[in-house]
């Protein structure tokens, strides 16, 4: 398996965009560039080697250790920001362990999971494209049947939450930070200290039940369960926690067409899904919860919370304005000056929180079927990281804490127990009732 990586990362990354084999330089007037070089696979792809014949468990330990050192460790800065890491040993949830990892100036989550998929292929019929889940642009049900008087009233309503988003991002990113809390350490230089990565799975079929009951979205789901979840473990870490003013970035694909294209359609000069970094950022303020009790009572007030602000701030142009402002600073300031900016957001937050749509059949590499997808954005100024993907019929979550401070198990278990209580709550049965939901 390790040879047929080594041929597919020269087969696939290497044609996809020229900074899969360039290295940033400095030019005599100061200006960082990109410039081509000799890429050596060996310096890309990683076999990480373990004391050999020990416990599942002893290798879940080795993989979590690696994985918490891989996601610290910057990327030599005289070879191409890429690496292949394969962990050839059993723990408990899978026989071997790939991690692709990328620098977020090579593209954004749709261009790098467009760039993986190129080299994965259906496990089922490898001649067969991967499909994907439906995604669609949010349309009015009325078409374009409105009367002046009522575009205007929209307009309006638009203007201000364009308004309203612009001034709280400015904000954020440099003036209001959220409080210290069991999610957020304020420790300096965060993002370089050790990390743990824990994952949990929930069930596609009971997020689209929820969806039907509530008239709510798959991301209003998942969104309303992991601030319920982060909530409950706040106020159990540190009693009225939960009521602290916390703050959690959700990560936008600014792009006017959603799913994926082939690589070759996505870097060609006109592309509708061009390949590079499209995205922009909502500040989501994660609501609040005073006691177990609110938890108990209403759990669904968290998934109508969530729906109700991420609306009202995506039926604004300010999501679109601040991208277009973090192009516009990267094109004529300079890509630090933009990083900067982006950096100071995310340090004045508590969490992140990133989605990407994975494909609905089983994916296999070098003819060994994947049983599990997972991402996760690392080297953010943050304590807490999720990043959610959707793959055969599951909805995958992984999550990326500040180690010694948050407590990862704990954390997911609150996340599992607050979907457990936002289904019952829905649909008048637990998860465990319905189908025992695999957890990995």
């Amino acid at each position: 398996m390790t040879l047929r990586l080594f041929h597919c990362s020269m087969i696939f990354f290497l044609p996809i965009n020229p900074r899969f084999s360039s290295i940033t330089v400095t030019d005599k007037d100061g200006e960082k560039r990109w410039k081509r070089v000799e890429v050596r696979l060996k310096d890309h792809v990683h076999v990480p080697v373990f004391a050999s014949g020990m416990s599942a468990q002893f290798y879940d330990e080795c993989l979590d250790h690696y994985l918490s050192k891989t996601a610290m460790e910057e990327f030599p800065q005289s070879q191409p920001l890429w690496e292949v890491h394969i962990i050839k040993y059993p723990t408990s949830h899978a026989a071997s362990n790939i991690v692709f990892k990328f620098h977020h100036s090579l593209g954004d989550g749709i261009s790098l999971m467009g760039a993986l998929l190129s080299c994965l292929k259906r496990a089922d019929n490898p001649s067969l494209p991967s499909t994907f889940p439906s995604a669609k642009l949010h349309t009015s049900k009325d078409g374009g049947n409105f009367s002046m008087f009522r575009k205007v009233p929209r307009f309006l309503s638009s203007a201000y939450n364009t308004l309203s988003e612009i001034c709280s991002t400015i904000v954020k990113s440099s003036l209001v930070e959220d409080d210290k809390t069991p999610i957020r350490s304020r420790h300096p230089g965060v993002e370089f200290l050790p990390l743990s990565i824990t994952t949990t799975t929930f069930s596609l079929d009971h997020i689209k039940q929820i969806r039907a009951r509530l008239g709510v979205t798959l991301n209003d789901v998942i969104t309303g369960t992991i601030f319920l979840g982060t909530r409950m473990y706040m106020e159990t870490a540190s009693q009225g926690s939960g009521n602290a003013r916390s703050t959690s970035l959700v990560l936008l694909n600014t792009r006017m067409h959603g799913g994926y294209r082939s690589v070759q359609e996505m870097v060609k000069p006109d592309a509708e899904l061009p390949w590079g970094n499209h995205f922009a950022f909502l500040n989501i303020p994660i609501p609040k919860l005073r006691d177990a009790d609110q938890a108990r009572n209403n759990p669904l007030q968290f998934v109508f919370d969530a729906r109700k602000v991420i609306k009202k701030r995506r039926s604004s142009f300010g999501v679109y304005l601040t991208a277009k402002y973090l192009q516009l600073v990267g094109r004529f300031l300079g890509p630090e000056r933009a990083s900067k900016y982006i950096h100071g957001t995310l340090e004045n937050t508590s969490m992140g929180i990133t989605n990407l749509m994975g494909p609905t059949e089983q994916l296999a590499v070098a003819d060994n079927p994947i049983n599990g997808l997972y991402f996760v954005v690392t080297g953010a100024p943050q304590s807490l990281m999720a990043g959610v993907v959707s793959y055969v019929g599951n909805l995958r979550v992984a999550l990326l804490v500040e180690k010694d401070f948050i407590d990862s198990q704990k954390l997911r278990s609150h996340i599992e127990k607050a979907f457990d209580m936002i289904f019952k709550a829905a649909c008048g049965t637990s998860t465990h009732s319905t189908a025992q939901s695999k957890i990995c």
